[in-house]
């Protein structure tokens, strides 16, 4: 069985786009919104283990135009982008969507129906 947990904002076009298309495709979603309930340095770690701290902050978005210089420039690694994300949830690329099975774990940024879709062959 195939399970999709998608993490972003509801208000947000590229998570509509995002759970449109997973329903469209029949895909069971739970829909986790990171602004109202929060993350946690294990969340952010378990994504970290699958990409790279560098896809996961969204540097065109508006909250990272937002921050202070000297939090921007703090952002050098996986540790400290850990840390950005927990404290401003919304600096995260979104969609997160993690797809999980008995046997795998595969983790998607952003909006992409073509990766959505290898996702769900690979699992099949």
């Amino acid at each position: 069985m195939m399970k999709f947990t998608l993490y972003g904002i509801p208000n947000c076009d590229t998570v509509k786009k995002a759970r449109v298309w997973l329903t469209e495709h029949h895909c069971d979603v739970i829909f986790y919104d990171v602004k109202k309930q929060g993350i946690t340095p294990e969340l952010v770690q378990s994504w970290l283990n699958y990409v790279s701290w560098e896809t996961l902050i969204n540097r065109k978005g508006t909250t990272w135009r937002k921050l202070p210089e000297a939090d921007k420039i703090a952002v050098i690694d996986a540790a400290s982008a850990n840390h950005c994300m927990v404290n401003w949830p919304t600096i995260i690329k979104r969609p997160v969507i993690v797809v999980t099975t008995t046997t795998s774990t595969q983790v998607i940024v952003g909006f992409s129906p073509e990766h959505y879709q290898d996702a769900i062959n690979a699992c099949m």
